[in-house]
């Protein structure tokens, strides 16, 4: 980044205190107006489809006088974030940062509405999902005429009414995939350790034995059109010990647009959400970005916006990158890894004849491509 010392903790709050709304706003839309040339760099395949992950978390704080924090859902004293990001490059397009106990969705779609305009300029498919909090019904003819969407519905009782009026007839057995193919021979699976201990103390065990899926047609209350409801009947078997108490029944329920792939596929996609979370706990614990070490709202605001830039700037160094299989490493690389890899290499300073030489001494093969990619960042623009 070119800077040639760390600010002292309390010169840093005070930069960070200087932040007002439209500070903040301006610096993500600095950094989405580099993404989007970087973007435009891209191949047509990366160009063709994207998803957009829409999610809040919870940024919890043990501190007692930051203005803005609140006590959230599960009892954290905190803020509570809303994440906004590319599934492709795993790039946080907006944060906006919350009082601990506004729910997921506060203000949400404002930011949803930027980050499709933000994407939908350069992708020419874009699919937007998350989970309930998110399915706005009064929003959802809006993002029809712009994106598909998938978003969770709460088990509702007039959800829950249609689901147990299907005949029994138009449920379908939702096939579950094996999660790897097994390319040698089958190996034998190790005890179940943790089973028996559930069996032996008699703690109730909940199993899911079978999954079951049907989809009709549904108009919300606030929509002006009419979509596709999946429903997901999930059988449990519920124990205790070695006795079988009863079976239960949950359905689960997702609203959609997508009228062309089929169900199963649907929700496997939906279901493919749950990566956003290891995308959210790279924030959390990979780059600390989202800890709230400054005492208000905005000025925590900031440093989430700015911290996260250094996940920001490995995505673009993967997108960037010539040689592609290292790239898209980098992109799914834990951050971690990539200081250890590509940053904290031990290199040594040697001061001769009026020139400084870099001897690496923690040479590995990747690192021949980066330093090859740092003659070819001096020619790429980023203003």
């Amino acid at each position: 980044m070119g800077a040639e010392i760390i600010p002292d903790p309390t010169t840093a709050g005070d930069f960070l205190r200087r932040f007002n709304k439209d500070d903040i706003c301006e610096f993500m839309d600095v950094k989405n107006t580099v993404r989007s040339k970087i973007w435009g760099k891209q191949s047509e395949a990366f160009r063709g489809e994207a998803t957009i992950n829409v999610d809040g978390t919870i940024s919890a704080t043990f501190g007692e006088c930051k203005q803005g924090m609140d006590i959230s859902y599960n009892g954290q004293w905190g803020y509570h974030p809303l994440i906004i990001s590319l599934h492709n490059t795993r790039e946080p397009l907006f944060i906006v940062n919350r009082p601990g106990n506004a729910p997921s969705h506060l203000d949400s779609a404002p930011w949803i509405d930027k980050s499709l305009d933000l994407v939908c300029r350069h992708f020419k498919k874009v699919h937007l999902r998350g989970d309930t909090d998110f399915s706005l019904t009064e929003h959802l003819d809006k993002w029809d005429e712009r994106c598909t969407f998938i978003f969770g519905v709460d088990a509702r009782p007039n959800l829950v009414k249609m689901a147990r009026e299907v005949d029994e007839s138009e449920w379908e057995p939702l096939e579950k995939k094996p999660k790897y193919e097994v390319k040698t021979r089958t190996r034998r699976k190790p005890k179940n350790v943790k089973q028996e201990v559930v069996k032996k103390r008699e703690f109730k065990n909940i199993k899911t034995t079978s999954e079951d899926f049907v989809h009709l047609t549904y108009q919300p209350v606030k929509c002006q059109k009419t979509y596709r409801l999946i429903i997901l009947r999930k059988t449990l078997e519920v124990t205790r010990g070695e006795a079988e108490l009863f079976d239960d029944v949950r359905y689960f329920f997702y609203i959609t647009n997508d009228w062309k792939r089929c169900t199963p596929e649907m929700i496997q996609f939906y279901r493919g959400r749950s990566d956003h979370e290891n995308d959210i706990d790279q924030l959390k614990n990979g780059l600390n970005a989202l800890a709230p070490t400054s005492d208000t709202l905005l000025s925590n605001w900031a440093l989430m916006t700015i911290a996260s830039l250094a996940w920001d700037l490995k995505a673009w160094l993967g997108l960037l990158l010539p040689y592609r299989p290292l790239g898209l490493a980098i992109i799914r690389m834990e951050f971690k890894r990539f200081l250890n890899t590509f940053i904290r290499i031990p290199c040594l300073i040697i001061k001769t004849g009026g020139r400084i030489r870099y001897k690496i001494v923690g040479y590995n093969d990747k690192l021949k491509h980066i330093i090859k990619f740092s003659e070819m960042i001096k020619a790429f623009g980023f203003t």
